[in-house]
C-alpha cells in the first residue's frame, strides 16, 4: 500500500509530469520496428507465426484459383459429353487423365468405373471429390490455429512484461520511479497489440480461404451432377 500510495505522489508531482510528457512527445516519432524490438521475442514469435500464415494462405488461394475456372470446366464437359455421345470413351478417359484438376480427376474416376452400377460409378466420384477438397484443404486449419494462438501469445507477452514490472516496484522498494516500471509495461503492450494484429489478419485470410474452399466444393457438386446426368443422356436417347 505504501508503495502505491509513493506512485501516486509521485505521478502528481511536477517533475514526473514533465517527464511523462517527455516521454509523449517522444513517442509520437516511434515507428513500429521499434516498438516490434520493444516487445522481446514475444513479437519474433508473432512475426515468424504470421509469415507462416501469409506463405500457406497464399499458397492455398492460388491453388484454389487454378481449380475453379468456369470457362475452361465449361469447355472440358462439353468435349466429356461429345465423346460419351460419340461413344469414344477411351478418349473421354484420355483427356479426363490429361486434365489436371479436380474436377478432370472426379471424371477420370468416374470413367474408370463404367459398366458398373451407376450408385457404384456414384460413389467413387464423390470419394474422389472428398479427397479433392481434403487436398485443397492442406494447411488452412494452421491459418486458423495461428489466428487463434496470436492473441493468445500476445496476451502471455502481457502478463510477462506485467511481471516485470511489479518485480522492478518490488526491487525498487521505496526508491520507485515511473521509468523502471514503463519498460514492462511497454513491452506488455506492445505485445498485445501484436497478438491481436497477427489475429486479426488470421482470422481474415482463413475466412478468405473457406470461401474460396466453399466455392470449390460447391461447383465440384454441379459437375458431378452433371456428369451423373450424362451418363443417363445416351439411355434416354
Amino acid at each position: 500500500m505504501n508503495s502505491i500510495l509513493l506512485i501516486l505522489n509521485q505521478i502528481a508531482s511536477g517533475d514526473t509530469l514533465e517527464q511523462v510528457a517527455q516521454v509523449a512527445d517522444k513517442a509520437q516519432g516511434i515507428s513500429m520496428w521499434d516498438m516490434a524490438l520493444k516487445g522481446g521475442w514475444i513479437m519474433a514469435v508473432l512475426v515468424l507465426l504470421l509469415i507462416l500464415a501469409i506463405y500457406i494462405s497464399v499458397e492455398r488461394y492460388l491453388a484454389l484459383r487454378n481449380a475453379l475456372n468456369a470457362e475452361s470446366d465449361n469447355h472440358f464437359m462439353n468435349e466429356i459429353r461429345q465423346f460419351i455421345h460419340e461413344d469414344k470413351v477411351d478418349e473421354a478417359r484420355s483427356l479426363a487423365k490429361h486434365t489436371n484438376t479436380p474436377i478432370g480427376r472426379m471424371v477420370e474416376k468416374g470413367l474408370s468405373r463404367l459398366g458398373r452400377p451407376l450408385p457404384d460409378i456414384q460413389a467413387a466420384i464423390e470419394n474422389e471429390g472428398q479427397m479433392e477438397v481434403s487436398r485443397l484443404e492442406k494447411g488452412v486449419s494452421l491459418v486458423a490455429t495461428v489466428a487463434s494462438l496470436g492473441p493468445m501469445i500476445g496476451f502471455l507477452g502481457t502478463v510477462t512484461g506485467m511481471i516485470v514490472a511489479f518485480r522492478d516496484m518490488a526491487e525498487a522498494g521505496n526508491n520507485i520511479e515511473i521509468g523502471n516500471l514503463a519498460s514492462g509495461i511497454y513491452t506488455a503492450m506492445v505485445t498485445t497489440v501484436g497478438g491481436l494484429i497477427v489475429g486479426i489478419i488470421c482470422y481474415f485470410l482463413y475466412n478468405l480461404l473457406i470461401t474460396r474452399i466453399n466455392k470449390v466444393v460447391f461447383e465440384l457438386e454441379i459437375r458431378a451432377t452433371e456428369f451423373m446426368d450424362l451418363l443417363h443422356e445416351p439411355a434416354n436417347g
